[in-house]
């Protein structure tokens, strides 16, 4: 298989276990993967209809699908977190980041699950 077609697997059976979870029509319209000059690298899955509210209901149920997700594509699932549309409890995307030295250190100096107002996080696995 190629890395579109994994991808495209991968996003569909994600988009149907959270529509099956949460009962709702959930979309994840757009997945990419990136390669950012600072060195950081994962995945990006764009979405909607979903709130902060289904993800603090079901954290448990949504890390796991989503960490299965990006471990199908080889991205490490060490950092995941949600993009909220500012102003809202509208999850604008869901990501898994590799992070370079510098964005880890930025990252790991934050406190809880909101270091910015746009950002929840859900998984930050320390480095040692």
């Amino acid at each position: 298989m190629t890395m579109t077609q994994d991808m495209l697997k991968a996003r569909g059976a994600l988009e149907n276990k959270l529509r099956e979870l949460l009962g709702i029509p959930v979309f994840l319209i757009e997945m990419d993967i990136f390669a950012l000059p600072c060195g950081c690298s994962g995945v990006t899955i764009n979405t909607r209809g979903l709130q902060l509210d289904d993800l603090e209901i079901f954290e448990e149920h949504i890390i796991k699908y989503f960490t299965e997700t990006v471990i199908s594509l080889e991205i490490d699932p060490a950092f995941l977190f949600v993009r909220l549309i500012p102003g809202t409890a509208e999850i604008a995307s869901v990501n898994a980041r590799m992070l370079c030295n510098n964005c880890y250190m930025d990252f790991s100096r934050g406190s809880g699950r909101q270091p910015r107002p746009d950002i929840y996080i859900l998984k930050f696995d320390r480095r040692e």
